[in-house]
């Protein structure tokens, strides 16, 4: 059994390397021991690596043969099936939706049962966001359609955030703005964003800012209320208070959208890495005027707010319409095994994997 892992000084460079865990040791109580069927893959995971010790990305799925712990797990949304179980109430051919290592298995410890969903209580994930520790019980899901399975790993996850990215706006007045911002349009999460503001009739203008080499195609998608090139930030109506929802982290981009729109900056909130390699350098974007957007803060926020159930309800609806929404354009990548991820996983960093395409990892039985 492989696992994938990836240098935390360098996240560029990986290697594969053989799992330590035991699956053929007997499970202590409380323990489901799942074997991991596909994942998903995505820029997304680039951003979990790229602020993996901000953020606490590294601990979920410790690496093996890591003495110096300078290697680490980038966590993947995917499928699994309980192949051992010693947790009361879970049957072994159960089927689960939720977060796990690049490999092939995963333990589960001190195991939450609840109707429609099981709680990973390991001591290690304890106190990381409550959020990444679920798991989706599919079999217990009215309608649950595993045809959708490819296109669910890959948008859940990022669904979700552009869902509250557009619940924070509105529930903050757009910060003042008449304009929305979203900087690297071509990414899923600025795609689901920009559903969200299309279907809300009060949301301000949305506009998607995206390579030239991209335009045309985001243009296609027909959801941005207009759609601009990197190299045309003067097509910006710079009269308007803007918000600006930043999906790359490239600093110099910023900067000339900040230059461009200058007192009319209303905010800037800042959520993605797609180009990793520039976080962290100066935007001169002013403090009070920018904050790192975590979804699973605002997700405990809303779920103290309104209980668990409801924003379960209110989230869900919005990410069901916009995967079908997505399913009309993107193309599915299948790879087999992580050896395979391991040969795309460069073009995933360099950002030269194409907009439409989503990369499915299939594991079981390889």
């Amino acid at each position: 059994m492989k696992e994938f892992q990836t240098s935390k000084s360098d996240i560029t460079q990986t290697r594969l390397t053989d799992s330590q865990l035991d699956v053929s040791a007997p499970l202590a109580e409380g323990e489901l021991l799942l074997e991991i069927d596909k994942f998903g893959f995505s820029a997304n995971n680039v951003t979990y690596a790229a602020a993996g010790a901000q953020l606490g990305y590294w601990q979920f799925f410790p690496a093996g043969d890591n003495a110096d712990d300078s290697w680490g797990i980038i966590p993947v949304w995917g499928f699994a099936n309980i192949v051992q179980s010693n947790t009361e109430g879970v049957e072994v051919g159960e089927r689960v939706f939720g977060y796990f290592p690049t490999g092939s298995h995963l333990k589960m410890q001190n195991v939450g049962v609840f109707q429609n969903r099981l709680v990973d209580g390991a001591e290690h994930r304890s106190r990381l966001p409550a959020g990444y520790n679920t798991y989706r019980r599919v079999d217990f899901e009215p309608g649950y359609d595993s045809s959708m399975d490819d296109y669910r790993m890959l948008l859940w996850p990022l669904f979700i955030t552009s869902y509250c990215l557009w619940d924070s706006l509105q529930h903050k007045q757009w910060h003042g703005a008449k304009q929305v911002l979203i900087v690297s349009a071509s990414s899923k999460t600025s795609i689901g964003l920009a559903y969200a503001l299309a279907a809300d009739e009060n949301a301000p203008t949305s506009i998607g800012l995206t390579s030239a080499g991209n335009q045309d195609w985001v243009q296609s998608l027909g959801i941005y209320d207009q759609t601009v090139s990197y190299d045309a930030l003067e097509r910006i109506d710079a009269s308007k208070p803007s918000v600006i929802v930043d999906m790359s982290g490239n600093a110099g981009l910023l900067a000339r959208i900040s230059q461009h729109l200058d007192d009319n900056l209303a905010y800037c909130l800042n959520v993605g890495l797609t180009h990793w390699d520039e976080a962290g350098q100066d935007t001169g974007i002013p403090q009070e005027k920018r904050e790192f957007f975590f979804a699973p803060s605002h997700i405990q926020m809303r779920m103290k707010e309104w209980g668990p159930a409801e924003f379960e309800k209110r989230s869900s609806g919005f990410v069901l319409q916009a995967t079908q929404q997505s399913a009309q354009w993107m193309q599915l990548v299948n790879l087999t095994g992580v050896a395979a991820l391991a040969d795309v996983y460069g073009d995933v960093c360099g950002g030269t994997l194409a907009p439409e395409k989503g990369l499915v990892v299939n594991i079981s039985g390889n």
